[in-house]
């Protein structure tokens, strides 16, 4: 039999046919995100990494697309903000910084006996631990991916020894918007009973027994960020091992330097990150929707940059001037259009669909709004009580010292005309929120 049938029976042979080149493969969306984000801050321009305290305070303003996109870009922003000619005055002192690192160090030394003595104490979950016997693993990895699984690793480990053990500067890996943020908490406790507990050291004093209420607060915000992305590490693990929702907060004890601890039930704070984080719009959806050649880079004109900026959306409140360096650029942006956020959340939602300062005074004097409106009518009543009392006291310069925008809404002082909103309006110059 021939070894070519189709000769064999006389059919005419035929040419073989071109092979065709194998498609292209399209990057991986994970890679072209980083490109994306990449060209976004710049090239050669290394990503700031997200801690805590960003997604902290992006949780609390997540329609913020602005932050979300600066923040998940590894953008920094006080540069950014110098750049911009609106400098925030944020950072700590080179000696807060030290007495910090200096506190911590004390809390951790000799095998972290002292921390871990603390957790029994607050927290229990176990026997007390024997100074010597507790296992403080090795952490240290190849850049922040290798850092969290090894961190990983050792948290599953350490789940099955049934002692106790510290993970000093653990990574742990948050996805926000779609783009991983590794985080770092001070320390993370693994208990005899199989479950964890989060350590934040602060260096504030813990007088008495308590703290400064605003910082204890920030604290536990931030702290249940670190829960939030210890849940994630747990979850992967069968059985997943339960991770305490009472953090170990560890301040200074009085006016000393001795170490006190006290347990900081975050459930609350970690209900409510876990909402804000999901109502974030995914960082890819607010990068394509930016013009073609949109950069952050520091180093191209302010004319540039403030276009840039000014492309992404931002939702500026005044709690803002405590948490973000780009507050005061917003602040000023707000200010220029007239923007009721300006005053404050709960104005601006006390008003309704009055969204600029020009809207109440207009629908304050009746030249525009509906009557039926409980906000339109609040405010011409507003209006017509200020009028009585002013014709009633017969002074003119109540006139002056009264501002005519914060009067007729019945939220505060506002200094100057046209929208302008002054220092009084909703926040201040120096930063602290109404």
């Amino acid at each position: 039999m021939s070894e070519f049938p189709g000769r064999a029976s006389g059919l005419p042979s035929q040419a073989p046919s071109p092979v065709p080149d194998p498609p292209k493969r399209a990057p991986k969306q994970g890679t072209a995100l980083r490109q994306r984000l990449a060209e976004l801050r710049g090239p050669d321009v290394p990503a700031q990494p997200m801690d805590a305290r960003a997604l902290a305070a992006l949780a609390a303003n997540p329609g913020c697309r602005r932050r979300a996109l600066l923040d998940g870009a590894g953008v920094d922003k006080a540069s950014l903000a110098q750049s911009l000619g609106s400098p925030a005055p944020f950072g700590q002192s080179q000696f807060a910084f030290m007495r910090g690192n200096a506190f911590e160090a004390k809390v951790k030394a000799d095998g972290g006996a002292e921390l871990l003595r603390l957790a029994h104490g607050r927290i229990g979950g176990g026997p007390e631990p024997v100074p010597g016997k507790s296992s403080v693993p090795d952490l240290a990895a190849v850049g922040p991916e290798g850092r969290a699984a090894r961190t990983s690793l050792a948290l599953r480990e350490a789940t099955h020894t049934a002692g106790w053990t510290l993970l000093d500067h653990p990574m742990l890996a948050l996805d926000v918007a779609g783009t991983p943020a590794f985080l770092e908490p001070d320390a993370v406790v693994v208990h005899p009973d199989g479950t964890w507990t989060v350590v934040e050291i602060k260096s504030f004093p813990m007088i008495d027994g308590s703290a400064d209420a605003a910082k204890v607060g920030a604290a536990a915000r931030q702290a249940a960020v670190y829960v939030l992305a210890l849940e994630e590490v747990a979850a992967r693990m069968d059985p997943a091992p339960r991770v305490r929702h009472h953090v170990l907060l560890v301040c200074p004890k009085d006016f000393s330097n001795l170490p006190t601890a006290s347990a900081i039930d975050v459930r609350k704070q970690l209900s409510v990150t876990r909402r804000q984080l999901g109502r974030l719009t995914r960082i890819e959806d607010i990068a394509a929707a930016l013009p073609e050649g949109t950069t952050f880079d520091v180093n191209r004109p302010a004319a540039d940059l403030t276009a840039a900026v000014e492309a992404v959306p931002a939702t500026y409140a005044p709690e803002c001037l405590a948490a973000c360096e780009l507050a005061f650029h917003c602040r000023g942006r707000s200010r220029e259009e007239g923007a009721v956020t300006a005053l404050g959340r709960s104005v601006r939602g006390e008003l309704g669909g009055l969204t600029t300062i020009g809207d109440i005074l207009s629908a304050a004097t009746g030249a525009s709004g509906d009557p039926a409106d409980p906000a339109v009518a609040t405010l011409r009543r507003a209006a017509a009580l200020r009028a009585e009392a002013l014709s009633g006291a017969g002074a003119g310069s109540g006139a002056g010292a009264l501002s005519e925008a914060g009067a007729l809404s019945g939220v505060g002082g506002s200094g100057g005309s046209g929208g302008s909103l002054g220092s009084g309006g909703g926040d201040t110059a120096g930063g602290a929120p109404c």
